[in-house]
């Protein structure tokens, strides 16, 4: 029988929740003891206000995002499930410390197979779903997943837009503007984007998002084509100028050097 994320969620919720009355109880009766020590207690509260206490409670969002995140970092083998901590960031690759899920190949992924692909980022986090918590669950956490984010259509629609439109924000966030995912967007219409580990990224990459685009492009509407054709421009010039990032140079730099292919920075 699989694991149902819900139920996990909740577990951790009351957990967590169990936990920061634990330390505000303890925060309060230490401000007890330090009151009585100096013998201020009629100048000082020992209460703790929520805000005031050093530990998070659970949050629906914040979690899933979270969880959508380490899938994203195990299927460009950032992380394992397998082993804790950071697996790859450069470097020498271990194949040994990947077992359950297994990393992509590649250095980039489209995020959605519409565009004809044969993998996607989208199809590898649910795959992420189903090896870790179950095939009889799959469709029932895909769900409450995608309940959580919002969206329209299918939980495999709604997660696509997640990595398509709110992801890199979410990760930008968390990573003070110093992104590890590179996201490419072909422009306002969103017709085209893809997701790379820059820890991987070679000389290949953009050449293989060159692909990817032309491959979408045979599939989208005619309102996206031109679009799909100023961007693909974009991505052919850069291919064959060869540039790749430099490892003298930090995140925001060499973010600098693909900005016109690249998601903004928000």
């Amino acid at each position: 029988m699989g694991s149902r994320i819900a139920d996990l969620y909740r577990n951790w919720e009351a957990a967590a929740e169990a936990r920061f009355r634990r330390l505000q109880s303890n925060e309060r009766k230490l401000n007890q003891h330090f009151i009585r020590i100096y013998g201020i207690e009629g100048d000082l509260s020992p209460a703790v206000p929520e805000r005031e206490v050093s530990v998070r409670r659970a949050d629906l969002q914040r979690e899933i995002r979270s969880l959508l995140s380490f899938a994203v970092g195990c299927v460009f083998g950032r992380y394992s499930v397998d082993t804790p901590g950071l697996c790859y960031t450069g470097g020498a690759w271990n194949t040994s410390l990947y077992r359950t899920v297994l990393p992509t190949e590649q250095s980039v992924l489209p995020v959605s197979s519409a565009s004809g692909n044969t993998e996607s980022l989208t199809d590898r986090v649910t795959d992420f779903i189903r090896k870790v918590y179950g095939s009889d669950t799959l469709e029932e956490n895909l769900s409450f997943i995608a309940n959580v984010l919002g969206g329209e259509g299918t939980s495999y629609d709604v997660l696509s837009q997640y990595f398509s439109r709110s992801f890199f924000a979410d990760h930008c966030r968390i990573y003070h503007k110093r992104p590890i995912y590179w996201v490419f967007r072909s422009g306002r219409l969103r017709a085209f984007s893809a997701v790379a580990y820059y820890h991987r990224w070679n000389r290949e990459t953009v050449p293989t998002v060159l692909g990817f685009c032309q491959d979408a492009a045979k599939q989208q509407h005619n309102r996206c084509e031109p679009e799909l054709a100023a961007y693909a421009e974009k991505l052919r010039m850069i291919a064959e100028s060869g540039i790749i990032p430099d490892p003298e140079c930090s995140i925001p730099e060499n973010y600098k050097r693909f900005a016109e292919i690249l998601e903004p920075i928000p």
